[in-house]
Formats: structure tokens, C-alpha cells, sequence
């Protein structure tokens, strides 16, 4: 019985992440213990130390073992410019295209009200304390274009412009036609945002 239970629960572990049913699960856990015991220990091991050694940059919000990120004490980054996104995620995502060398702040989510997560929620008081700095000249704003994104994007701009003495400059994520997109393929919101956003060639 106590055999039954371990691999029930083992199964109910997997089913927290994303996307993993049951059946997924029920997979994950009998290839581990038919085919890849070693594996499963080294993955049990690997989870338990991430889970209580990483937490978040005191100054970036984002993923870190130390209290400041590597990001954060590179000192060949550009000061001046800082990039706003959601999610640790999205700083691996920006930071594969090699083509940005600033600083990064993580929001760790986006306003929704409906749900209780304000300004404080998502580190805006923190966001802030960086600004008046003196440091950054541009906000780069990196939120994703849901309604929430939006309005996280438009109150970043307002905070920028209401409260920071020194001129920042706040820009947003070019968005529309993607690389080697065909215009008849694209749904409307993106066709549309790809005319408002239209540039000099």
C-alpha cells in the first residue's frame, strides 16, 4: 500500500506543472522509476536545491542565487537604459537576441485589479527608487500587449512622467508584422498595430 501511495503522490507532484494532466504524469513517473532512477535522482535533487536557494535580485527582481543578479553587477552594461518586462522568462528571451546591453527590471506580473495586484504587487515602488537615481535615461518598456500590458505599459509612462524630476525617455516594444510574416495570415489587432506603428524607410 505504502508503494501505491508514494507513486500517487509522485504523479500529483508532476501535475503541477504547466500543461502536465494526469496521464502526462502518469508517463513522466513510470519512465523514472522503469527506465531512469538515476535520473529522477539527480532531478529530485536539482529541484530541491533550486527551490530553496534562488530567489530574486534586490535590484532587478530577477532570478538569482546572490542578492545582486550577474546582470546587475556587470559593469560593461549600459546604465542609462533600463528594460521593464514581466517575468525572469522574458529577460532570457531578450537577452538570446544579444542585441540589447542595459540593465532589466522584472515586474514579476502585470496590474490586473480585478485580481488585487497593484502597483505595490508588482515592485513599482522599487521601479521607482531605480528611476530617481539619476542613472537611466530610457525606460524601455517590454510589457506583453494583453489589456493588462497595456495598462501596466500606460502607468509605467504616467509614473516616468509625473514623478521623475530628471528626463527619462519612455519607449515601448515595437509590435506587428513578424519577421517573414505573410499580411493575409495576421489576425486583425496585429495588422492593425502594425499600421499605427508604421515607420520611415
Amino acid at each position: 500500500m505504502k508503494s501505491q501511495t508514494l507513486l500517487s503522490e509522485l504523479i500529483d507532484a508532476f501535475c503541477c506543472l504547466p500543461g502536465v494532466g494526469r496521464k502526462s504524469a502518469q508517463r513522466m513517473a513510470y519512465y523514472l522509476l522503469d527506465k531512469n532512477r538515476q535520473g529522477g535522482l539527480v532531478l529530485s535533487s536539482s529541484l530541491q536545491q533550486a527551490m530553496q536557494e534562488i530567489g530574486n535580485c534586490n535590484r532587478c527582481r530577477d532570478y538569482t542565487e546572490s542578492d545582486v543578479c550577474h546582470i546587475c553587477l556587470n559593469e560593461r552594461r549600459d546604465e542609462t537604459i533600463l528594460c521593464v518586462v514581466e517575468s525572469p522568462s522574458d529577460v532570457v528571451a531578450i537577452e538570446s537576441t544579444a542585441n540589447f546591453n542595459g540593465q532589466f527590471f522584472v515586474l514579476l506580473g502585470q496590474l490586473s485589479p480585478l485580481d488585487g495586484i497593484g502597483p505595490d504587487e508588482i515592485g513599482m515602488p522599487l521601479l521607482a527608487q531605480r528611476l530617481t537615481e539619476g542613472l537611466i535615461k530610457e525606460v524601455i518598456v517590454a510589457t506583453s500587449s494583453t489589456i493588462e500590458g497595456e495598462a501596466t505599459a500606460h502607468y509605467i509612462a504616467q509614473m516616468t512622467q509625473q514623478n521623475i524630476t530628471q528626463s527619462i525617455q519612455v519607449t515601448r516594444l515595437a509590435q506587428g508584422v513578424p519577421v517573414g510574416g505573410e499580411l493575409e495570415y495576421l489576425d486583425q489587432s496585429t495588422l492593425a498595430l502594425s499600421l499605427a506603428n508604421r515607420k520611415t524607410i
